[in-house]
């Protein structure tokens, strides 16, 4: 299933981290679950006031990817942030911090998870090119 949504360039951002994924491990995907024991849920909006949601489960099995919300699944932590902001976020341009404390990143649920976020967003950034620093 495709994580493409028109409109947004998260989308592509989203879909390269889903990717790298897919080229670990079992044992590897287990252990990022290990590590983090989430389920992260990005709300994100572009320009013209759309919002598309992606749900990152790291919580259950091999870690996965998915457009929208997953049912049955609660997300532990939900962002929510601008289009553009996630990608300098994504990209090493911005600090989630002062994003955070500017208000243009919004969390709700166990905030620190997004600090755990982070390991998993580097390890895919060294394979695939872009930074993440949340």
């Amino acid at each position: 299933m495709s994580l493409q949504v028109d409109g947004f360039k998260s989308s592509a951002l989203l879909t390269q981290i889903d990717e790298h994924l897919k080229t670990l491990s079992d044992a590897e995907r287990q252990e990022q679950v290990k590590k983090v024991k989430g389920i992260f849920q990005f709300n994100v909006k572009n320009k013209e006031g759309k919002v598309a949601t992606w749900t990152f489960d790291l919580k259950t099995g091999n870690g996965s990817m998915h457009k929208g919300t997953v049912d049955g699944k609660k997300p532990d932590i939900v962002i929510d942030i601008a289009d553009d902001d996630f990608i300098a976020l994504a990209e090493g341009k911005a600090n989630g911090q002062k994003l955070f404390m500017s208000g243009k990143i919004k969390v709700k649920g166990a905030i620190m998870m997004a600090t755990k976020l982070d390991s998993v967003l580097n390890a895919a950034k060294d394979k695939s090119g872009f930074k993440a620093k949340l």
